[in-house]
Order: structure tokens, then C-alpha cells, then sequence
């Protein structure tokens, strides 16, 4: 019996396979507003059989954004613009999820195949990028950020919460806190772009402050019935891996108690010197730690996209869901030939009724 195909629960949500469908950029939103290539896009995700599909990084406010093409939820006109997304992925059979975040420094960029560098100073589509401090990310992304006020810090935490309840009145099950890839959340954890000498700098415990505090926050607002996730950067490939990877793990425990309920196990990429070993399910093993050392469930991305090394990863207890992405793009049906390919019994049954009838009649 694959270990893949069987259902996971978390809260009051199951979902139907342990596959799930990443947030992956489209870059292709209008003033923050999604439209019909994302409904489109989303629904393709659905009906191929995940169990979870995961809408991209949504800014929580406008400065917030990676590129002008990001989507937003700070209003609620661009919340109800995700209304017919989430009804498409819930007819399709999966769990409709919704990934909120602030990209800090690495804002005001161009989108990924326009130059993924920053916007120009003089160049009206840009705006000003905030950070903890204020220390430029690198190269392609060297504008220098306004270091945030308390009053700053305030004022995002509170657009996290405003944006998790628009998240939760038009219908997302599913809430992932964007706490990684060097974005506003992880810049404030890595001592790589954080050099405050306030409550919010220095010590780990401090520096992991903003990211506790608005997981508590966000935690009053989300139903407690409806699993509360977040993605974040354990560790950077830097030379301090070890000592990362420990204080990583410390603060998963203090999100565990404030209510957090699965942790997506990624990178930080708070530098650009970083070495990673990219290559098949790399991250497994240290999801598989993260998982048994803070105890809570865990997923993770990167490398899982072959239907047999996803199995394993599962199997082995490395992962309790699988983060499929670019496989997903390549085939929106990357789920049902993965059960095909595992000799999962009649796995059309994972596709929705009109699809199952046609492939199994004939």
C-alpha cells in the first residue's frame, strides 16, 4: 500500500493524499489583483489529484510585494478576487491553501524574466523596501532598505492578521505564513541581514521575535479547527549550518506552542554566498531532524518530483507531505501518474468523478 496515497489529517482538514502543490509565483497579477490566468492556473493544479494546493505568496500589503506582478490580499476587493479560486480547487477535490507574506528588501524587483533585479531608483513602478536593518540583500538586489521603527513592526504584524481573516472569510482552509527565502520574516532571523540592537536584534531569541509574535497574532484570528502552517528557513549553507539548524529548531518549538500546527522546512536565503547542495530530496533529512527533534509535522520541497523518491520520503518518515512543484507545472496530473506508477489501485479514483469514468471505462 503506498505510503503517498494515504490520507493526512491535520485539524479538522484531510486531505485526500500526502501530495501537495507548493505556492509557486505567478508574477502575473494586476495592482495585486488575480485574474483568469490564475484561475486557470489553479484550477489545472486541483483536478490532477493533489491532496493540497497552496496559492502563491500573497503580499500582505502593497510594499510587500516581490514584483509590481505579485498578488495581494490588503483589501478586501482583492480578496474576493480569490473567491472563484478557492471554490475551483475545492470542486476539483483538494484542500485549498493560501500563502501569506511581506518580501522586505527583496521587494520592488522585476519580475524573474524582465531582469530579476531591482526596480531602478528613477523608475515610477518601484517603491521603498523596508527590512530590519538597513543592509542591501546583494547583487541584482542591491537597493538599500529603510530599517523598520517599532511603529513599522507593529503596522506589519497587524497586516498579517487583517490579511489572514480576509483569508479566512472567503474560504482558504489552509493558512501558510511566508517565513522564509530571505523575505521579511527570515531577514529578521538571519544574523546576515539583521544587526538591530534593540528587543529585535542580537540574540537568536530576540531575532526570532517578530516571526513569534505574529504567529501569536495571526494564531487569535484563524480558526483554531483549521491548520495554521508556516514556511521557514532552517538553515542557510553558509559555514553555520549547526548552529542555525539548532537555534531553527528552538524557535520551531516556541511556534509549536504558540499554536502553530506544521512547519514547512525550507531555505534561508539571506545571502548570496550561500552553497547549496541542490540535488534529488536533499532537504529530506533535514526536515526528517527538524520533524523529530521540535515534534511536529513537516513538509518540504526541492527534489521530491519523482513519484518513487516521494514514496520513500513518506515511507521513511521524513516528511508527512510532500511539496511537488515544478513537477506540478510540467503535468497538472503529476498525481495520479505518480499513483499509477506506484500501482496504486485504480488511482483514476483520485481524479474527479468525470475524469475517473472516462479512464477507468475505457
Amino acid at each position: 500500500m503506498s505510503a503517498l496515497f494515504q490520507p493526512f489529517t491535520l485539524k479538522s482538514i484531510t486531505l485526500r493524499n500526502r501530495i501537495a502543490v507548493p505556492p509557486m509565483c505567478q508574477y502575473s497579477a494586476t495592482d495585486g489583483l488575480v485574474g483568469d490566468w490564475h484561475l486557470a492556473h489553479y484550477a489545472s493544479m486541483a483536478r490532477g489529484g493533489a491532496g493540497l494546493v497552496i496559492v502563491e505568496a500573497t503580499a500582505v500589503s502593497p510594499e510587500g510585494r516581490i514584483t509590481p506582478g505579485c498578488a495581494g490580499i490588503w483589501s478586501d476587493d482583492l480578496a474576493q478576487a480569490f473567491k472563484p479560486i478557492v471554490q475551483s480547487i475545492k470542486a476539483a477535490g483538494s484542500v485549498p491553501g493560501i500563502q501569506i507574506g511581506h518580501a522586505g528588501r527583496k521587494a520592488s524587483a522585476n519580475r524573474p524574466w524582465e531582469g530579476d533585479d531591482h526596480i531602478e531608483e528613477n523608475d515610477a513602478r518601484g517603491w521603498e523596501t523596508i527590512a530590519p536593518s538597513a543592509i542591501a540583500f546583494g547583487p541584482g538586489l542591491k537597493k538599500q532598505p529603510r530599517a523598520m521603527t517599532l511603529e513599522d513592526i507593529a503596522r506589519v504584524r497587524q497586516d498579517f492578521v487583517d490579511a489572514a481573516k480576509r483569508a479566512r472569510d472567503i474560504g482558504f482552509e489552509w493558512l501558510e505564513l511566508h517565513f522564509a527565502h530571505g523575505y521579511l520574516a527570515q531577514s529578521f532571523f538571519s544574523a546576515e541581514s539583521n544587526r538591530r540592537e534593540d528587543i529585535y536584534g542580537g540574540s537568536a531569541e530576540n531575532r526570532g521575535r517578530f516571526l513569534l509574535e505574529t504567529l501569536k497574532s495571526v494564531r487569535e484570528v484563524w480558526p483554531e479547527n483549521l491548520p495554521l502552517t508556516l514556511r521557514f528557513g532552517v538553515l542557510e549553507f553558509d559555514g553555520r549550518d549547526e548552529q542555525t539548524l539548532v537555534e531553527s529548531i528552538e524557535l520551531t518549538r516556541q511556534f509549536k506552542s504558540a499554536g502553530l500546527d506544521m512547519l514547512s522546512v525550507s531555505i534561508g536565503f539571506s545571502t548570496p554566498a550561500a552553497k547549496i547542495p541542490w540535488g534529488t530530496a536533499f532537504m529530506g533529512p533535514i526536515a526528517e531532524r527538524v520533524r523529530r527533534e521540535a515534534g511536529i509535522p513537516v513538509s518540504s520541497a526541492w527534489g521530491f518530483g519523482y513519484p518513487a523518491v516521494a514514496e520513500q520520503t513518506v515511507r521513511d518518515e521524513q516528511l508527512d507531505v510532500v511539496m511537488v512543484g515544478k513537477a506540478h507545472l510540467a503535468n497538472p496530473h503529476w498525481s495520479y501518474a505518480a499513483a499509477k506508477e506506484l500501482g496504486v489501485e485504480r488511482a483514476s479514483w483520485k481524479l474527479p468523478a468525470p475524469y475517473a469514468h472516462w479512464l477507468e471505462r475505457y
